[in-house]
């Protein structure tokens, strides 16, 4: 599968209902390849937690929820299927060790965080 679709469903479908501090969240552990940034689930060991994972925790909406709050912050709030995202089957393949995912994913971030910024 291409990255390209993948990075379609991150702008188009996950930027606008990530927070700002989700976001920021989510740049770190990119950047940093952080272990606490896992795939191949939604979650683990808290605080171990997917991108979707990280974002909720991360939202007035789903911040309070635990192991669930990746999935329903992408059905309810971003309004996808978890099943059929082509960023969580991406993601699922490598996670961090896709350099190439994770660092499109970096970039689209900090465009979004410096738009924010400077909107």
């Amino acid at each position: 599968m291409s990255t390209r679709f993948a990075m379609t469903e991150f702008r188009t479908a996950w930027l606008p209902h990530a927070t700002t501090i989700g976001l920021s969240r989510l740049a770190d552990l990119l950047e940093r390849a952080s272990p606490m940034l896992i795939h191949g689930a939604f979650s683990r060991a808290l605080p171990q937690g997917c991108l979707a994972t990280h974002i909720a925790w991360n939202h007035p909406i789903t911040c309070t929820l635990q192991d669930e709050a990746g999935v329903i912050w992408l059905t309810r709030v971003a309004k996808l299927n978890p099943a059929t995202s082509k960023l969580v089957e991406e993601w699922d393949r490598n996670g961090i060790h896709d350099w190439e995912l994770r660092s499109d994913l970096l970039a689209e971030c900090r465009l979004e965080l410096e738009r924010r910024d400077n909107g």
